[in-house]
């Protein structure tokens, strides 16, 4: 019979410690399809909790497809399942494409557990703790911080999923990731013909974003190939739209800047004023008759993410980026 491990004391509600507790065996293969769970009442008694916070915890389960009730018999594991840990850094517009590919393509026996370090390594640190040994398998999204490989080299290699940025963390043969440097150098030739036509090159940078590096130095020596007039924006302060410029911008915040002074100023993307931005969102087709892009795949990433999740096989996969022309260029 399962042992619960209820602590009183934690931030986390019973009622989630109860659900944890049936997921944790599952991926640890401590529970089995089958397998009878205690009774409302033996928990209570056992426990010392409510029979609210029982029946809310085995309805969550029940909606998970987990367990099962059996009238006049009790409640039972449903089915085998994998329990796996997501952890990204942020729910941007285009991280929220990557995570419904996620969900949506994960087999029915895997569960997804879904954390945002936002870039903080002692959140970074604590929730990559807490996780050991309780998950099947570990998607993790890092970033540059010297602390981070080590922190990941605590988790199984075999077990755990690089995403996004291939970074230099040891012993993980699974990656899925992106290539900041060799395709955005072929975007911008691709899309020379629009681009040669402004004055001046302007890559905004801000001093905030956690993008890689790598990025406007492909922008800056594609330039000077080219003899183009350039900078990079570092201060959002120092953002001065006017008619010849070209912006390339990974700060979706910055973009709406740009926006806002063309209208301001009544400069028309796309003649007055070009506009390139990184990564693709819902709405960047929509937005000004359309904002041109650079972007990965987030729909390809999240189902091979889901594919690594829902399955034991390897991941070494990096995603495609692409150029698509719109109407701001």
């Amino acid at each position: 019979m399962i042992k619960f491990n209820i602590n009183p004391n934690s931030e986390i509600p019973k009622f989630q410690q109860l659900v944890d507790t049936v997921t944790n065996a599952l991926a640890e293969n401590k529970l089995h399809e089958g397998d009878q769970l205690p009774s409302v009442n033996v928990i209570c008694q056992t426990y010392k909790l409510s029979r609210d916070t029982v029946f809310k915890a085995y309805g969550i389960l029940k909606e998970q497809g987990v367990i099962e009730s059996v009238p006049n018999k009790g409640y039972f594991i449903a089915r085998e399942g994998r329990k796996v840990f997501l952890f990204l850094d942020t729910l941007k517009a285009y991280k929220e494409v990557l995570y419904g590919e996620f969900v949506k393509n994960l087999d029915k026996n895997t569960i997804a557990d879904v954390h945002f370090h936002h870039y903080n390594i002692d959140i970074f640190k604590k929730l990559i703790t807490d996780s050991r040994g309780r998950y099947s398998k570990y998607i993790i999204m890092p970033f540059d911080h010297q602390e981070v490989p080590d922190i990941v080299n605590t988790l199984p290699p075999d077990k755990t999923l690089i995403i996004d940025w291939n970074t230099n963390i040891r012993n993980f043969n699974n990656k899925l990731y992106q290539d900041f440097s060799t395709p955005v150098s072929e975007a911008l030739e691709a899309a020379d013909h629009l681009l040669k036509k402004y004055e001046r090159k302007i890559m905004v940078y801000p001093s905030y974003t956690y993008h890689p590096i790598e990025t406007a130095d492909c922008f800056a020596q594609y330039c000077l190939d080219k003899g183009y007039q350039h900078q990079r924006l570092t201060n959002e302060d120092d953002l001065n739209v006017r008619a010849g410029d070209m912006y390339f911008s990974v700060s979706d915040r910055m973009l709406g800047h740009i926006l806002e002074q063309c209208k301001e100023r009544k400069l028309e993307p796309g003649s007055d004023v070009g506009i390139l931005s990184y990564n693709e969102t819902p709405m960047k087709k929509f937005i000004y008759k359309g904002i041109s892009v650079i972007s990965t795949d987030f729909k390809l990433m999240g189902q091979k993410a889901a594919a690594f999740a829902s399955s034991d096989m390897a991941m070494d996969f990096c995603v495609p980026t692409k150029l698509f022309f719109r109407e701001s260029l």
